[in-house]
């Protein structure tokens, strides 16, 4: 809803610290999509006030609250009842208005096995490795061993840690399943992979966090060949270091930004579950849209560089995978001119042209353009104008590239019109030289490209991009 009134439902957030959450833009959109009358806000609740903050909660009409760190044990002895799931694991995050109080629930598990199921990763008689023994690392083994998986390896540097989380763990569990926990210190992964051919990983270590991108729990390539998928609860960024082995390997995987979708779907649909609530695939993916463009910082990503940098097909894989719209600038002005950009310069001058690309950007400012892949034509951020308007369409990344790499990717092209010399390296070098130091100063990232495929580039945007100022 885009007002409040009388009648406007209150859901929030209790934890310290909140401030950074993605939760309100989950929950509003859900409440906006739906046509309910509802806000969510974040609590910041002082250490201590966890009993005053639920009872408040109560006598205020709260409909429901999400419990974040360090709260999800404490809350527990304030609730008049404890959903099974939640109890078994020993968290809650998730509190709903029930007669007398409220009711927990553990919406991070069922959250985590609902974006599996969207992922098609089926757990029952499947082996499951858990990287890490921290605060995760327990609901996760509990949800995989109650969830039918045939084993579950818990991996840790401190291998007292994963044996407390088995043996928790294992003792939680019904007794007919066994002991189907088994710790295991990280540096033994080796001789994990002499027991178990394929495996599903969880990874719930901090690593691969920023500043630490460049780093995988375990660096050797062997051990992603027995992984067929893999969801890292990291989410910023979006792919990380180990998310990225796994792919190279050839698995299926999937960031923690999903799991934080479904843990707030499923809050949101127990909260209206009397009135019969249900988020779609479809709706569950606008919002997921929504939550990557937050943890990228920006509503839009735009590509420079020399011409032969790589843009287009970069810009084509970008779009795919973030689901964005795609616009190169070059197309869109051929397309409304009706002929090509060679006859726009031989017809009319480049400065018409520039003039045109101009408008373009003008006319992204002024439509507010959002969530989308914009390649810039080579010579668009010259002028000044236009790169005081890129700033405000969205972030700039500059895909930088060698003279030679530039030759030797556009060598033969007769359809780029600067490079119509009798030396095209030389005309290359010179343009280069003139242009590099604007690029440099339009761009909030710069990605050198030698050597490396579009792909490569596109994850490396797509990594660097949620930490830029």
């Amino acid at each position: 809803m885009n007002h409040t009134d009388g009648n406007t439902l209150t859901c929030g957030l209790i934890g310290n610290p909140v401030r950074h959450t993605l939760s309100p833009l989950i929950h509003n959109s859900i409440a906006a999509m739906k046509g309910i009358n509802l806000v969510y806000v974040p609590f910041e609740v002082p250490k201590g006030g966890v009993k005053n903050a639920v009872r408040g909660a109560n006598a205020l009409g709260i409909k429901g609250l999400n419990v974040t760190v360090p709260y999800k044990s404490d809350v527990i002895d304030n609730l008049v009842e404890v959903d099974p799931l939640a109890e078994g694991i020993g968290a809650v995050n998730t509190l709903v208005r029930t007669e007398g109080g409220f009711k927990g629930y553990n919406t991070d598990m069922s959250g985590l096995y609902h974006a599996m199921q969207d992922e098609g990763i089926v757990l029952d008689g499947e082996c499951v490795v858990i990287l890490g023994a921290g605060g995760v690392a327990r609901p996760v083994a509990y949800l995989c061993a109650s969830k039918g998986a045939e084993k579950v390896y818990v991996l840790n540097r401190t291998y007292e840690k994963a044996e407390a989380v088995a043996k928790e763990v294992n003792s939680a569990l019904d007794e007919s399943l066994g002991e189907k926990i088994i710790p295991m210190p990280l540096e033994d992964y080796k001789e994990l992979l002499e027991k178990e051919k394929r495996f599903f990983v969880v990874q719930c270590t901090s690593v691969g966090l920023f500043p630490d991108v460049n780093s995988a729990p375990i660096e050797d390539a062997e051990f992603y060949k027995h992984v067929y998928a893999a969801i890292d609860v990291v989410y910023k960024p979006l792919e990380t270091k180990f998310m990225k082995m796994v792919k190279d390997a050839g698995g299926k995987v999937f960031s923690g930004l999903k799991m934080l979708l479904y843990q707030g779907i499923d809050a949101f649909e127990l909260w209206f579950e009397e009135e019969g609530v249900k988020i779609s695939k479809e709706e569950a993916d606008i919002i997921y849209k929504s939550l990557m463009m937050e943890v990228l910082g920006a509503t839009n990503i735009i590509l420079e560089g020399f011409m032969g940098s790589g843009k287009s097909t970069v810009s084509e894989i970008l779009s795919d995978k973030l689901d964005l719209e795609l616009i190169d600038t070059d197309e869109a002005i051929e397309e409304a001119e009706g002929r090509k950009i060679s006859d726009i310069f031989e017809q009319d001058g480049e400065e018409a042209f520039r003039d045109m690309e101009t408008g373009l950007v003008e006319m992204m400012v002024s439509d507010h353009m959002r969530e989308t892949v914009i390649s810039l034509g080579g010579g668009l951020p010259v002028r000044e104008k236009n790169r005081e308007l890129l700033k405000k369409v969205g972030k700039v990344v500059y895909l930088r590239t060698a003279p030679e790499t530039v030759y030797d990717r556009l060598k033969g092209d007769d359809t780029r019109p600067l490079l119509k010399s009798e030396d095209p390296l030389a005309r290359i070098k010179e343009l280069q030289d003139k242009r590099g130091k604007i690029y440099e100063e339009a761009a909030d990232i710069i990605v050198d490209t030698d050597g490396k495929t579009p792909a490569e580039v596109a994850d490396e945007i797509i990594s660097a991009i949620g930490f830029a100022d």
